[in-house]
């Protein structure tokens, strides 16, 4: 960084409004209207404050149908100033404590939602997915990638209704399925009961904070979950730190797209994911041998579905002295 670029990016974030932008994006990425609800300011305002701190490479600015997301910049020596100025920043400051606070009303507020949305529709959910793609097709394709196993541990985050479980918890050992929502999981349980899966377990736990161990499982599965989370990439961070040495992640979710109506109806917070931006985050997780298969949707109307798959290279074997 050039002495004048250090000055631009300094200037950019020497502004109230716009730290506190950072503070905010320092947690978790958010949507231009969230932001204005959260610094009770106007939304030319706001983005007045954002186009600056995108121009100075302070926050990253991802259009996502027809919304306009904001993150931090991934890295570098602006992702770097702007941690520094936020650790001078004391955590009981006034100003940031109330942005925190009211941040807190909205991820509340987007929780209500998501768990009233998953009690109405927990005994349609396969109908309802299914409206999407076909399922026989998508479920082929996962099986194909997962490959034949036997799988020492299988992990399942999100797991819904426990269609994976049931689909593929016969070439696993051990499985276990977490979702956030109990409705689901009873679900889930009659599911897995009915399919003869004793060693399938199912927990109430959430896909950010799993509390399972480090590289225990040959195979962790995320299906259709990420587009309902605030903060998709950490959920993949997550679900590759389950990966185990030579193990694969699946993840399965839709391309990008515009059907605006998925975000009022049925609760998603983004409207699928570019190839590009998966490839970052299963990389910078530990990833490598990154695949991507796409199940288009039929007579090309509707959705396309991805299928993601990465791997952890496999433990070196110590050379004998």
């Amino acid at each position: 960084m050039t002495a004048d670029q250090a000055v631009e990016v300094l200037r950019a974030a020497g502004e109230p409004t716009r730290l506190r932008i950072l503070a905010l994006l320092a947690r978790e990425e958010l949507a231009v209207l969230e932001l204005t609800r959260i610094l009770r300011q106007s939304q030319p305002r706001v983005s007045r404050h954002l186009k600056l701190l995108a121009g100075a490479g302070l926050v990253e600015r991802f259009p996502d149908g027809a919304w306009v997301f904001y993150r931090l910049a991934a890295g570098g020596p602006a992702r770097q100033l702007t941690q520094q100025a936020l650790a001078l920043v004391g955590p009981a400051d006034p100003m940031f404590a109330d942005d925190a606070e009211r941040l807190g009303d909205v991820g509340a507020e987007r929780a209500d939602q998501a768990a009233a949305y998953f009690a109405v529709n927990a005994e349609r959910w396969d109908e309802i997915r299914s409206l999407y793609t076909s399922e026989a097709a998508v479920e082929a394709a996962i099986v194909d990638a997962a490959g034949e196993g036997p799988f020492r541990r299988f992990v399942d985050l999100g797991t819904g209704a426990g269609r994976m479980l049931t689909l593929l918890g016969g070439r696993a050992r051990s499985a276990v399925g977490l979702d956030l929502s109990r409705q689901m999981l009873n679900i889930a349980r009659g599911h897995v009961a009915g399919a003869g899966l004793a060693a399938c377990e199912l927990r109430h736990g959430d896909i950010l904070g799993t509390g399972l161990a480090a590289e225990e499982a040959d195979l962790v599965v995320v299906h259709q979950v990420l587009h309902y989370l605030i903060d998709p990439a950490a959920a993949v961070a997550e679900a590759a730190r389950l990966v185990a040495p030579d193990g694969r992640l699946l993840i399965v979710d839709f391309a990008p797209h515009a059907l605006e109506f998925l975000r009022a109806e049925h609760r998603h917070r983004r409207l699928g994911f570019s190839d590009e931006e998966m490839r970052r985050w299963l990389s910078a997780a530990g990833l490598g041998a990154i695949e991507a298969a796409a199940l288009p949707p039929p007579r090309g109307v509707g959705l396309t579905v991805k299928v993601w798959t990465a791997r952890r290279p496999a433990a070196r074997i110590r050379q004998a002295a």
